[in-house]
């Protein structure tokens, strides 16, 4: 066991705190990293504000990207000095939807977290939780083998955290759970983090129209960059409306990725007779859709979800991370602010404002 510097949540709405805390050595599959930056998640600020629920106090951040400082007995692909970045879904590889190609739902992710200490605890001793049994706004923490992904020498770690869950999470709902076909058009509602992502995606899979719904000018601006046919700009414009102006009777795909009840309507609005919507963004604890049926028997329109991507996290993160070398995936441009550990909260705050893309931080510093 060793003693570290952890950001704690100890109840919703307000700042984290950094907190002397002890990390537990690794079990025999797990892997005890030295955390060296992590992006601010969306995901993370649902937890910090409330809207979803979890034990309290807790660390949250799992965009993470490190070093591995220690492995456990049966750890045999990484070592010491490794560069890594990780995955949010360990997975067993041995249940009906693993071998599915479905590691993201994993039958098993409890049996397959459980541990018999606490891997974190606060320095009288108390049990400590961990947001998505990662908790990577600490300076080292535990996780398991096959969560992780060696990252290449020429990815850098700033950029590779990004990989754990913003880029998977949105290039991944194109090609694994939407499939999105080429030549085809597509609408991502909300170009924050994960919707650059997508529209990135899109662009990957040949789209022939790539349309990005957001109420700031300045990400619909970035979203240009990333492959953006065609912006609306949802403040001032009915979004359905200029999607038909544009497109005709709507786009083949409608991603959302806010995590609301309108939007994931929005989305479903604008997909054409045939189309399919997909809902990415995580939604506050009891929202609720309400749905006409007629638009999936009359018009035979598709609504699905898309969870870190929908498929094999680790595989999908090697490939993702060959587009960056390739200068095919832009992920410099999407890190709008690095921080040091000390300045998290005003991260957060940035995040909340909608100024930036990513907000990185460097967790050493």
């Amino acid at each position: 066991m060793i003693e570290t510097q952890a950001a704690i949540l100890h109840a919703p709405n307000e700042p984290l705190h950094l907190e002397t805390i002890r990390v537990d050595d690794p079990e025999a599959h797990e892997v005890r990293i030295e955390t060296t930056q992590v992006g601010l998640c969306h995901s993370d600020l649902h937890y910090m504000t409330g809207t979803v629920e979890s034990d309290i106090p807790v660390v949250v951040g799992h965009e993470i990207a490190g070093v591995v400082e220690k492995v456990g007995s049966a750890v045999t692909s990484l070592r010491p000095g490794d560069r890594v970045t990780g995955a949010l879904t360990p997975s067993c590889g041995r249940c009906v939807n693993c071998e599915a190609g479905w590691s993201t739902q994993c039958q098993r992710t409890e049996e397959v977290r459980r541990r018999p200490r606490p891997a974190f605890q606060l320095s009288d001793g108390r049990a400590l939780s961990r947001l998505g049994d990662i908790g990577a706004f600490s300076r080292h923490t535990l996780m398991r083998e096959n969560a992780l992904v060696k990252l290449p020498d020429d990815v850098g770690s700033h950029v590779g955290c990004l990989l754990a869950c913003c880029v998977v999470t949105g290039v991944g709902s194109v090609f694994r759970a939407a499939k999105v076909r080429p030549g085809s058009t597509v609408a991502v509602v909300g170009c924050g983090g994960v919707g650059s992502a997508i529209v990135q995606g899109a662009r990957l899979a040949g789209a022939s129209a790539i349309v990005a719904i957001d109420r700031d000018p300045k990400r619909l601006e970035a979203a240009r960059g990333y492959g953006a046919t065609h912006v609306v700009d949802a403040s001032v414009s009915d979004v359905e409306t200029e999607i038909r102006s544009m497109l005709g009777d709507g786009v083949d795909y409608a991603f959302e990725a806010v995590g609301a009840a309108a939007t994931a309507a929005t989305a479903l609005a604008i997909v054409r007779p045939t189309g399919t919507a997909c809902l990415v963004g995580i939604a506050p604890s009891g929202t609720e859709l309400t749905l006409t049926p007629s638009e999936f028997f009359f018009s035979e329109k598709r609504l699905i979800g898309s969870y870190m991507g929908s498929g094999q996290a680790r595989e999908d993160i090697r490939q993702l991370a060959r587009l960056y070398q390739q200068g095919r995936l832009l992920l410099d441009e999407m890190v709008s602010r690095r921080i040091p550990f000390a300045d998290i909260n005003q991260g957060f705050e940035a995040m909340a404002s909608g100024d930036v893309t990513r907000v990185v931080v460097d967790i050493q510093s």
